[in-house]
């Protein structure tokens, strides 16, 4: 049952005809688990804990970042360093204090996914990379749980439902991996602020119907919304009858191409024997200039055109602030020259 004041924290979809009080309650009894707490995870938190989801759970293992506060409007300055997960869990706590939140500090790995995925109803995927999408999307298959995909790119994104009913899955419309160097996320070409709020809000539109049991379920079927036009299309896929998914991959990242770098190295080693390597700095050249650990800079985007500049008298330790940029930065590499000897800088340097 609903107190009064709950009743007085819902009264806009009790009154509501398709969700009242019976919908309401659903809304009480369900279990959300939402994957990232960031630029996608940060309107679908919102919503989901305003329309009164009973349980979500927040997997997120970054920690806030001031480039993040663009477009992530759960945080604010002074969040800056402080984990995603559990400062998105104390303000939502405080828009609702009816909804119990489970906070995990990590990162979502094929180890933990099943495990996780069991406790909860529903599944959203706010990742922004695609070795966390096919690892969701197959946990998801394995649990039998629903899952609610949205993702953005610069001013377009996409949206639709996987595994609800008997519909198709991720796989079904992406059956293989892009290349790593073809598709770069947010933090390397950018992406415009409100892009990750209009599709998140979709996103938690989807659950919502699902666990009131209204409208119509985006399923077999992907929303693709364009900020710049206002223009939205709505594409049907086919549930693919090859889909058979029973044990979870041994390795997304190498599935999905981007672990396709062996040799990697730490900044510690580096510096112990820095006279054995050349370096190469693939982020920004504005990157470079605030801060570095010395060798070429050549950014990751011109690098295809630029590689005759590269020093291939040493092994060539390629670093960026990550480690992502640069294991792309490699495969570009060895397509010009499979005989030099590339080593990515684990972890990036910072």
């Amino acid at each position: 049952m609903l107190t009064s004041e709950e009743k007085k924290q819902y009264n806009r979809h009790l009154i509501l005809d398709k969700i009242g009080e019976k919908g309401q309650l659903k809304l009480k009894q369900a279990k959300v688990l939402v994957i990232g707490a960031g630029g996608l995870g940060c309107p679908v938190l919102q919503y989901l804990t305003a329309a009164g989801v009973g349980t979500i759970g927040i997997i997120d293992d970054d920690v806030v970042d001031q480039s993040n506060l663009q477009r992530q409007i759960l945080y604010t300055i002074d969040d800056i360093g402080v984990s995603k997960a559990l400062t998105a869990s104390k303000r939502l706590s405080k828009l609702n204090p009816f909804v119990k939140f489970d906070v995990y500090q990590e990162q979502l790995t094929r180890e933990n996914a099943v495990s996780l995925f069991e406790k909860y109803d529903i599944i959203v995927d706010g990742s922004d990379n695609f070795s966390t999408r096919y690892l969701t999307n197959d946990a998801s298959i394995i649990t039998k749980k629903p899952l609610v995909y949205g993702a953005i790119f610069k001013f377009e994104g996409q949206v639709s439902v996987f595994n609800f009913n008997g519909s198709g899955s991720y796989r079904c419309l992406y059956p293989t991996p892009p290349k790593p160097n073809e598709s770069p996320n947010c933090s390397e070409i950018g992406v415009l602020g409100v892009l990750p709020g209009i599709i998140g809000s979709f996103q938690a539109n989807e659950v919502i119907k699902m666990i009131c049991e209204i409208g119509e379920v985006l399923t077999n079927k992907v929303l693709i919304y364009d900020t710049l036009t206002m223009r939205q299309l709505t594409l049907k896929f086919e549930k693919s009858e090859k889909e058979s998914i029973t044990k979870l991959e041994e390795d997304y990242d190498f599935f999905c191409g981007i672990k396709s770098v062996k040799n990697e190295i730490t900044i510690d080693e580096v510096e112990k024997n820095i006279e054995l390597y050349n370096l190469l700095d693939v982020r920004e050249e504005y990157e470079h200039e605030d801060f570095n650990i010395g060798g070429q800079n050549i950014p990751l985007s011109e690098l295809d055109d630029r590689f005759d500049e590269v020093d291939i008298q040493k092994p060539i330790v390629v670093y960026c602030a990550s480690g992502l940029r640069s294991k792309k930065a490699i495969d570009i590499l060895k397509e010009n020259n499979k005989n030099i000897i590339l080593i990515n800088l684990k972890n990036g340097c910072f």
